[in-house]
């Protein structure tokens, strides 16, 4: 269990299917100060949340020492939890900075091994193999790192869903997020097809086999296209859930998708219901910092 906080839906990027995207003028912008930050952190951890998880876009505010700043802030406080970012592709220094100030884990989905797919789904200035630097930076770091893809995103081929698994066999992540497309209506992809659930499943499946010890999260996005989505992520394989630790007034404003469920089971608050689904499909909550296996911490 991870405790979500979602800081800042300000980015400089303009990926074509996100709804954070610099050019959508109708979102509604928010930054979380510190001690707001720090408000979240302490609700969870009264919770028995003992990782927190720092989630936003690529927020030029939110320099490089003020993540600093924070990741020191968070540490000190908890030294008994860990700590995950997922802020974007940023370069070697930096990302040895956060990992010395105490950041243990960065999220950051590669969203596809293709070149020529990745450019289909972002602006000309970013590449795909540079994110992908960015991920092996993140190993050599020392970083539990995760990568990931969206299932079914436009253009996506199984060849290309093939070259996914290969190039996550050979970084050989502590995480792999992987969860369903969904469009969001503000976009250039607002009127594609969503991923389909039996999909989004199946891949879980085969990355659970694939790489038997990771870490490997039943997403919000599985939650919201299927009610019991993420018990059925679970079920096939799935072993994290990140309920959203972030205040009740900017939840709905972290739409990166349409529909994205913002109250109820993805709410840190709402524990007893999280612990009751879960049984219902045969499993419990684990309160720990649930590293992966290969780190003796």
């Amino acid at each position: 269990m991870r405790g979500l906080i979602e800081f800042t839906n300000y980015c400089k990027n303009d990926c074509y299917y996100c709804g954070l995207r610099r050019g959508n003028q109708r979102i509604s912008r928010y930054r979380l100060t510190p001690e707001q930050i720090m408000e979240c952190c302490a609700a969870g951890y009264s919770l028995g949340f003992r990782t927190f998880v720092l989630q936003g876009g690529e927020d030029p505010w939110f320099t490089d020492e003020k993540i600093a700043y924070l990741v020191k802030q968070i540490k000190a406080e908890y030294p008994d939890c860990a700590l995950t970012l997922s802020v974007g592709e940023k370069g070697y220094e930096t990302y040895k900075l956060w990992f010395d100030a105490g950041a243990d884990r960065y999220l950051l989905r590669h969203e596809t091994a293709d070149v020529c797919h990745y450019a289909s789904l972002h602006p000309p200035a970013m590449r795909a193999e540079h994110r992908q630097q960015c991920l092996r930076n993140l190993k050599a770091i020392g970083y539990q790192t995760g990568c990931g893809i969206m299932v079914g995103a436009p253009y996506q081929t199984t060849e290309h869903i093939a070259r996914d698994l290969e190039f996550m066999y050979g970084l050989q992540p502590e995480m792999v997020g992987i969860g369903p497309f969904i469009p969001h209506h503000d976009t250039p992809f607002g009127d594609r097809p969503a991923g389909t659930l039996e999909q989004t499943l199946l891949l879980l499946s085969m990355v659970r086999l694939m790489l038997p010890e990771v870490l490997l999260p039943a997403t919000t996005a599985l939650g919201t296209i299927k009610d019991n989505g993420r018990e059925l992520g679970v079920l096939a394989g799935a072993n994290v859930v990140m309920p959203n630790l972030s205040p009740l007034d900017v939840r709905k404003k972290y739409m990166l998708y349409d529909n994205k469920i913002s109250t109820g089971l993805e709410a840190a608050a709402n524990i007893k219901e999280l612990r009751k689904r879960m049984a219902s499909v045969g499993y419990e909550i684990v309160t720990g910092r649930g590293d992966h296996r290969s780190r003796n911490i």
